[in-house]
């Protein structure tokens, strides 16, 4: 059983990302992993803003990300990166505080040319972060992702599967051990 932390950098509660996001952690809780979600757009607006090291909060997160075997980041993208209060949040974070874990990024854009913000957006911030292993991730465009009239997300086949796909090799990497810590 692997401990995984989900990041969502969505600012609202009802948007595509963030309905992946809980997508996920209800897929990860179902092949008995722990899969706590923080979502940042809940945490204190002041601390986030004013950069609040000593909140105890933003240290629950800390911690929560501590324990964690690996770390799926979930932003939209918008002005060809991830969110401002992703962005707040990840600046709060302690350095190194992803040595030796797994990240997997996931981003939704409205248009294909959002791609590359995995590339030039994400994956720096993971490698100063300490992440060992940043994972290919998974770029999904807004108009794969659709909700029934349940109000429950669903994704297009191929999105669905390229997910599986990288939940798969998320978990495969936290069982490896041949990696050594930052």
């Amino acid at each position: 059983m692997s401990n995984i932390v989900l990041i969502s950098g969505s600012p609202s509660p009802n948007s595509k990302t963030a309905s992946i996001a809980k997508w996920l952690q209800k897929e990860l809780i179902e092949r008995n992993h722990r899969a706590d979600l923080i979502e940042v757009r809940e945490l204190p607006a002041e601390d986030l803003l004013y950069a609040n090291f000593k909140s105890s909060t933003i240290a629950h997160t800390h911690a929560l990300i501590k324990a964690a075997d690996a770390i799926i980041v979930l932003s939209p993208v918008y002005k060809g990166s991830y969110t401002g209060i992703l962005k707040a949040f990840l600046d709060l974070l302690p350095e190194k505080i992803f040595a030796g874990k797994i990240v997997a990024p996931v981003l939704t854009g409205g248009t294909i040319a959002h791609l590359l913000s995995i590339e030039y957006a994400f994956k720096p911030i993971f490698s100063l972060l300490g992440a060992r292993e940043i994972l290919h991730g998974v770029f999904i465009l807004d108009t794969n992702v659709q909700w029934n009239e349940k109000g429950d997300v669903f994704l297009a086949k191929e999105v669905e599967e390229r997910i599986q796909h990288s939940l798969e090799d998320l978990l495969k990497a936290t069982e490896r051990k041949e990696f050594p810590t930052i």
